[in-house]
This record gives structure tokens, C-alpha cells and sequence, in this order.
């Protein structure tokens, strides 16, 4: 019996799975490059700097990135971005083939891949807010969501193998099939391209800076965004440890590392297809509150806490279950607050203000690790064997008391959140961007956001 999909949805599981198989060569490579950094240097840092000399291009062009977006054909900008970053990949395979490769082949490579997924992210967000009717953009979500836990599930498993088989250069090859697969999808599906607006007309300056203004005139999505500018930060400092805290803990055991990162792709796709089949909470502004307190508080107890495969394969599922209700719930919210024509721009800019912290996080995560908590959990005395009796101690020790510390951290985060009402009623007081204004003039509504009340930094 034929199922009848709803509008769109045919390109859109066309287009989903072609990106299926670009993130698996991708992640395959991130996972078999991760393993070559380690065993060449031995150093957190090193693995921070590689995800800060990606996520920095990626961050600070974002804005440009938006207002190119709604200027430029989406399908176009897609193909664009995933060719460039594909280039970066072909260096560092020829420089591996050479006997070349260094470490700061790594940090160039990423930096040049950043700012080309930087068009990614704004494009495949607004193609997607524009092929499917919004009753179907949270399910949409969780199935982007459940192609990226899938892709976890799979790629460290499969690229812990290959490195075994056919070493690192074997993995990037496969990572160059994927994204020719990946780019003749994108060629195959229709993306509609919205109306023109006066403010693409402006000037790319002007332009870059519409999505900042947009949020900022509308403070309950600003908001939201500071809960997760808070959870990214302290989320992203427990996060560039996690690998090396397990391979600290294992002697470099690669094959535990790999199952236990698999754990968060199952985790993911558990919670991509619950919210496939559920549609995420109703009150989604709740939804990511209570994804990101869950993810933090769980992060928390089974990272820091655990020191074994089944405590960290735990921790993994449970907490991308809850990481998939906060994303699909947050991605919801702001493709039917933002209108099509303006989501190129608003999405890179709220990617921005979202994220702009996690690079400081990713350069401060190594040292604090590499010269103050692990020293500091070698041989733990006086108040820090506290500690010790939280966490362990010796190798691995401090950057679990890091993640522990962090994912506090991240809860008070998403209480904060929730003490806000305009940030926990965000869906509900911020129209849809259909909703007509004559309609909402008849009924006298009226937004109100001043009690909206950011952090203030402790004076100590």
C-alpha cells in the first residue's frame, strides 16, 4: 500500500538522504583524524584546536554567510559548500599520501572547511523551512536529528575498522565518495527560492547585520538564545575532553572510544524518531528547556561520575535523547516565527549569538585540562581528594571532574530558562510569521517582554 507523503516531503527525504551519507564520510574522517592527532601528540589541546580552527571561520562568517543565503539560488549555495569543503579534504589525503601531513595541516584544513559550512547550516535550515508545510517542521527535524545520530552510531565503528584495514587514507576516500553522493542529490531535488524582499536589495553589510536586528526586536527569541549561549559554553568546555578523558582512562583503547560515541547516535536516533512519530512537545519553548537541563544534569552524573563503557554508553543515549527534544523543539520555534525570505539571515545570526562563546571554550577546555585539572587529579590532596572520591583519580580524572563541573553549570542554564516566562511561553508569544497582521490588530495582542532578565556577572 502506497503512503501519500505530505507536500514536499518527497525532495526533503531525497535531499535528507544524501546528507546521510555526506556526514558519515565526514564524521568517518573527523573520527580517523582525531586518532592520528592523538597518538601523534598526546595533547587535549591539540584536538581542542582542531574543532576551535573549524568553529571559528564558521562562526564569524556566519553573518555573511545569512545575507549571501537569500541573495543566492539555496540549492546552488548547498552545492557550493559542500564541494569547497570537500577540497579540504583531498589536501589532507594527498598530504597523508606524501608522508607530509603535520598537525597545523589540520587546523588550516578546518578553517578553510568552516567557512564554507558556514553557507551550509543557513541554506539547508531555510531550504527545508520553505519545501514543507511547518505542521511537518518538527518532524523534519527529528529526522535530520536522527541522520546525525545514525551517522554517530556508524561512523566511529566504521572508521575505528577501516583505520585498522585501510588505514586513515582508506577513510578519506570514502569521505570524497560520500560527498559526490551528497551533491547529486542536492542536483536532483526542486528547492523553491522565496520572494524577493526590499532588504536583499540593501547592501551586504546591511544585510549581514538584518538578523541581529530582527532577533533583537524580538526579545523572548533573543532569550532563548542566551539559554543556549550559556549551554554551548559550558557545554562545549566538557565536550572537547571527552575523547581524550576516554582514551586517558582506556591507555588509547580506540575501540571503546568508538562504541561508547556510538552510544549517542543511538540515543539520537531513539530520539529522532520519537520525535518523528510524536512531533515534539506542544509547548516547544519547554522542549528546550527541557532538553538542554536533562542533557546537562545526565551529562553530568553518567561523564563525570562513570568510569567504564557501560556508565559512558549510558550517558550517551539518554543524553542525545534529550538533545534531540531541545534541537527539534528550538528548530520549530524559528521556522515558523521566521518568515522564508529572512531565515538565510536570521538563522546564520542566531547561530552566531548562540555560539559565539564556544570557541573561547574550545581553546580554554585543553589547557584547563592539559596544565590544571589533570595535575591537579594525579595525586589529589587536601580538598581536592574530595573530589577524588567523586571522580577518581589519576589519569582521565580531571577532565571528568570538568565534565561533571560543566554539566551543573549547564542545568542552572536551562533553569534560568525556565524562570523566564517570556522564555518558556516564547511559542506562544511571538506570532508565526503567517499569522496575518490585520488579525493580530483585531485582537489587541500585545507582547510583552520586559521582564525578561539576562544574568548578571557575579562581582566576585
Amino acid at each position: 500500500m502506497l503512503v501519500k507523503l505530505p507536500k514536499g516531503m518527497k525532495d526533503f527525504l531525497i535531499l535528507w538522504s544524501g546528507q546521510l551519507f555526506s556526514l558519515l564520510g565526514t564524521s568517518m574522517t573527523a573520527f580517523a583524524l582525531t586518532l592520528w592527532a592523538w597518538q601523534i601528540t598526546g595533547k587535549a589541546t591539540s584536538l581542542a584546536l582542531v574543532g576551535f580552527f573549524h568553529f571559528l571561520p564558521t562562526l564569524l562568517f556566519s553573518p555573511l554567510a545569512g545575507a549571501l543565503v537569500d541573495r543566492w539560488n539555496r540549492k546552488t549555495v548547498m552545492i557550493l559548500s559542500d564541494v569547497c569543503s570537500g577540497l579540504a579534504t583531498l589536501v589532507i589525503f594527498l598530504l597523508l599520501l606524501s608522508g607530509k601531513l603535520q598537525i597545523w595541516h589540520l587546523y588550516i584544513a578546518s578553517a578553510w572547511s568552516g567557512i564554507f559550512q558556514s553557507l551550509q547550516f543557513p541554506a539547508y535550515s531555510a531550504a527545508i523551512g520553505i519545501m514543507v508545510p511547518k505542521e511537518q517542521f518538527a518532524r523534519t527535524t527529528g529526522l535530520t536529528s536522527m541522520t546525525e545520530a545514525g551517522v554517530y552510531i556508524l561512523s566511529p565503528v566504521l572508521a575505528g575498522a577501516c583505520v585498522s584495514f585501510i588505514g586513515v587514507k582508506g577513510v578519506l576516500i570514502i569521505d570524497l565518495i560520500t560527498l559526490v553522493l551528497a551533491v547529486s542529490t542536492i542536483a536532483l531535488v526542486k528547492i523553491p527560492q522565496p520572494k524577493t524582499t526590499e532588504t536583499v536589495k540593501n547592501s551586504l553589510w546591511k544585510d549581514s547585520l538584518f538578523g541581529f536586528r530582527y532577533i533583537w526586536d524580538r526579545k523572548p527569541l533573543l532569550g532563548l538564545l542566551g539559554v543556549f549561549f550559556l549551554s554551548n559554553l559550558f557545554g562545549t568546555l566538557g565536550q572537547m575532553v571527552y575523547a581524550p578523558m576516554i582514551l586517558s582512562r582506556t591507555g588509547n583503547n580506540q575501540m571503546i572510544l568508538g562504541a561508547a560515541q556510538s552510544f549517542f547516535g543511538i540515543g539520537g536516533v531513539v530520539g529522532g524518531l520519537l520525535i518523528g512519530i510524536w512531533g515534539g512537545p506542544k509547548r516547544k519553548g519547554l522542549g528546550v528547556i527541557l532538553g538542554v537541563s536533562g542533557s546537562s544534569l545526565l551529562g553530568a552524573f553518567f561523564f563525570g561520575i562513570g568510569n567504564s563503557l557501560l556508565w559512558w554508553s549510558l550517558g550517551g543515549l539518554i543524553v542525545s535523547v534529550f538533545g534531540s527534544i531541545s534541537h527539534a523543539s528550538s528548530q520549530a520555534i524559528w521556522m515558523s516565527k521566521v518568515p522564508p525570505e529572512y531565515q538565510g539571515r536570521v538563522f546564520s545570526c542566531r547561530r552566531f549569538i548562540a555560539q559565539c562563546v564556544s570557541p573561547i571554550a574550545m581553546l580554554a577546555s585543553g589547557p584547563l585540562a592539559d596544565k590544571v585539572f589533570e595535575p591537579m587529579m594525579m595525586n589529589p590532596s587536601g580538598i581536592f581528594s574530595l573530589f577524588a572520591r567523586l571522580v577518581g583519580s589519576g589519569k582521565g580524572s580531571g577532565m571528568a571532574l570538568m565534565m561533571f563541573i560543566f554539566g551543573v553549570l549547564g542545568v542552572l542554564a536551562g533553569l534560568w530558562g525556565y524562570m523566564n516566562p517570556a522564555i518558556r511561553n516564547v511559542d506562544q508569544v511571538v506570532p508565526d510569521h503567517d499569522d496575518s497582521l490585520e488579525e493580530a490588530e483585531e485582537e489587541d495582542i500585545v507582547i510583552s517582554t520586559d521582564f525578561i532578565k539576562f544574568p548578571v556577572p557575579s562581582p566576585a
